[in-house]
């Protein structure tokens, strides 16, 4: 099932960010260090490169990601023109310190009280960019809460008398262009979850944490991750931990939640679940059932 999630009011919230993109210096594009190829917005790099703004790419989360993995990631994004990357976690103050003299090196025209430095910080629900907000701030100013689209506006605050940092509404795209996107997204709680099943998210992300952190699996369940697929594990779940519904029968998304709810909290360890050559295998792979669809389609074929 593909997943989508576009809300009224982001309609607004994008028009509302073009607009003071024109005003800003340098966009600080949040991501999700687990997931950043999925948890990157196309319509945010679209506003900044129409506008030709500087981009700061923050991997949010870097606690909860492989660090194995994010260097990668790092490189990939470098690998833009007119960006930086910084991988933090911001909860943690001295990363969070970081952030605005990498910011700042993106602008260096914009260094007084004359002239202070706009910064516009971007990103998908519930990729921490309250808890960010909060931090450089050094107060309680952005609304932070454990479900996706909480801020619903945009709000000023001054750093310094040379920086001001404007937060603006978790913005989605109107269509998820690949399922694994939509899934990925969806279980790491960045869109609403009355856009997807929670069992078929589950079962996505044990299928990933099969292929790519068994170990993992092992360890916190006790799977026998040579022998088992998917549902295998989510049943292994609830017969380990007493899941069970009347009769006797595995209560599937009872065990299926509590998986998911293992991998947001960072109970499974620090866990990534895409990689910039996975992201480019899956993306050659869409491309080429799309072109066998369209030749298919030309040939009258079903």
């Amino acid at each position: 099932m593909a997943i989508s999630w576009y809300p009224g009011h982001m309609v607004k919230a994008r028009r509302d960010a073009a607009e003071t993109l024109a005003r800003a210096d340098v966009v600080i594009e949040v991501l999700d260090a687990r997931l950043p190829g999925a948890s990157s917005n196309p319509m945010i790099t679209q506003l900044r490169e129409h506008r030709q703004r500087p981009g700061l790419v923050v991997l949010n989360k870097s606690d909860l990601a492989d660090p194995a993995v994010t260097p990668a990631w790092r490189d990939f994004f470098e690998a833009r023109p007119r960006t930086r990357v910084i991988a933090l976690s911001s909860k943690r103050a001295s990363d969070v310190a970081r952030l605005v003299p990498l910011a700042a090196t993106l602008a260096p025209h914009r260094d007084s009280p004359l002239k202070p430095l706009r910064l516009m910080v971007m990103g998908i629900p519930n990729v921490g960019k309250s808890t960010l907000i909060n931090a450089l701030v050094k107060r309680a100013v952005a609304k932070v809460g454990d479900q996706p689209a909480v801020t619903k506006q945009q709000s000023r605050h001054d750093l310094g008398s040379a920086v001001e940092v404007i937060d603006t509404p978790g913005l989605m795209w109107p269509a998820i262009e690949h399922p694994s996107d939509g899934l990925m997204l969806a279980a790491s709680h960045a869109i609403g979850a009355n856009a997807y099943i929670d069992e078929e998210v589950a079962i996505f992300l044990a299928a990933t944490l099969l292929e790519r952190y068994p170990a993992r699996l092992v360890e916190r369940y006790e799977c026998a991750v040579d022998t088992i697929d998917a549902v295998g594990v989510i049943e292994t779940i609830a017969a380990r931990r007493g899941y069970r519904l009347q009769g006797g029968r595995v209560d599937f998304e009872k065990a299926a939640l509590a998986l998911v709810h293992d991998y947001r909290s960072g109970a499974l360890g620090r866990v990534s679940l895409e990689t910039p050559a996975s992201r480019a295998a899956m993306v050659e792979a869409a491309a080429v059932a799309a072109a066998d669809v369209s030749v298919a389609s030309r040939e009258g074929n079903p």
